[in-house]
């Protein structure tokens, strides 16, 4: 990991966090895109053969296939799958909003219907890997919020399944239909919906680059949750830390992908200079060894910064996916965090307590969107609409206020929708 001052950091630091846009992509996945539109279930099945190197007869995963996947797993899998989706409902009620009613003035009802999204598509990566853990955190909080009709959409293996522990997650969670589709050509069936898979009003859920960039160019058609970036850990570490475990944390954040970005920020070179001595320890004993150095070489930093409320500072510039504060005061010096998608607090709350039993949602703002973006949660599969009721009288006290403003705009015909209930209110009232 590379090692810099914090104001040799904040120098290089309008390059190195962000969207990127890449013309070439962009490209392949808008023609991807329009033949799902053109060709529907004919392009997807041409697509993940020719892109996946997969011929799929069906696209949808078959009763028989769930229940010999939930044969398949452990005992302990299922038990494991039990507890963290308690612990990830559990969290997740706090978050339901209700409707609400107010009478500001005699005569007038205001309010906020708050209603579940009808239908909503969840990406979950796939391939040659497996996340079970995104199947509960993007499809519990949906269930929570009332949604009706849950689709997973997820690329199937080389052999042409999916996980079984992918399966069996997403039994558990309640999805009501899985389909073998994966990358942006899945992106664009939720989006606009075909022979087979329903259009969905929202995409939610993590995935590559591919992904990433058709989620932005259907945004607009369809809602969705976020633009994901690889993913990122900031550990602020003062001279209580313990180096070993922050070392650990930065590896276990390293190992996602080559472009994860694992970024140590310390008033301490000494606490520095131990965690990289314990990260080439530890590294040796790693599977994902490779992985993991080269994304420690490409994105990793190691900050040494004047006092601990500049390496606060230095967080709040990052806006990190995940944040943890291996400190002494780890509460006290919480209210000085403003942007950070998940904060773990302590030198005994590490990041993957989050990515799987905490209970708070693991799909997480990245590239500094913490700045204005939140974790995925149950508000994020509502909407709401306003309620507004005038009785006669109270439109009446009110309607020189909307003549006057809707004049002043040139709307006359606004004006003469108020005015032409005024007149047949004062008609009456002459009567």
């Amino acid at each position: 990991m590379k090692k810099m001052t914090a104001s040799q950091f904040r120098q290089a630091s309008g390059s190195s966090f962000g969207q990127t846009n890449n013309g070439i992509l962009d490209e392949k996945v808008l023609r991807i895109i329009s033949d799902v539109q053109k060709n529907g279930d004919t392009a997807l099945l041409r697509l993940t053969e020719e892109l996946d190197g997969i011929r799929l007869r069906t696209l949808q995963v078959t009763e028989d296939e769930f229940q010999e996947a939930e044969a398949s797993v452990s005992d302990s899998f299922h038990t494991a799958l039990r507890t963290a989706g308690k612990n990830i409902e559990t969290f997740h009620a706090g978050q339901m909003e209700q409707s609400w009613f107010m009478n500001p003035d005699l005569g007038v009802t205001l309010g906020q219907k708050v209603s579940p999204i009808e239908r909503v598509g969840v990406y979950i990566p796939g391939g040659k890997a497996s996340y079970p853990s995104s199947v509960l955190m993007n499809i519990i909080p949906a269930k929570l919020a009332g949604v009706k009709d849950i689709t997973v959409t997820t690329p199937p293996d080389e052999h042409g399944n999916i996980s079984p522990h992918v399966l069996a997650a997403a039994r558990v969670a309640g999805a009501d239909t899985v389909y073998k589709v994966g990358g942006a050509q899945a992106i664009a069936a939720l989006a606009y919906g075909t022979e087979t898979i329903k259009k969905a009003f929202k995409i939610v859920g993590p995935g590559n680059t591919y992904v990433a960039r058709a989620k932005k160019w259907v945004f607009g058609d369809v809602a969705v949750d976020m633009i994901a970036g690889p993913s990122e850990i900031c550990i602020v570490a003062d001279e209580t830390a313990n180096p070993a475990f922050a070392a650990a944390d930065l590896l276990s954040q390293a190992e996602h992908d080559e472009q994860a970005r694992p970024l140590l920020v310390t008033p301490s070179s000494h606490i520095a200079d131990a965690v990289q001595g314990e990260i080439s320890r530890q590294i040796e004993k790693l599977e994902r060894k490779k992985i993991i150095r080269q994304s420690l070489d490409q994105n990793g930093r190691m900050i040494v910064t004047e006092s601990l409320a500049e390496a606060l500072d230095i967080a709040n510039l990052i806006a990190p996916e995940h944040l943890q504060l291996m400190i002494r005061e780890p509460f006290e010096n919480l209210a000085a965090i403003t942007n950070a998608g998940a904060i773990f607090l302590g030198n005994y709350s590490p990041e993957p307590l989050g990515d799987y039993a905490a209970g708070p949602n693991h799909t997480l703002p990245t590239s500094g969107t913490a700045a204005f973006s939140s974790p995925l949660g149950v508000y994020d599969f509502m909407k709401k609409s306003s309620i507004i009721h005038y009785q006669r009288d109270a439109l009446r006290n009110v309607s020189e206020t909307v003549t006057s403003l809707a004049k002043a705009e040139g709307l006359t015909a606004h004006a003469q929708s108020i005015q032409i209930r005024k007149d047949e209110n004062d008609a009456k009232t002459d009567d």
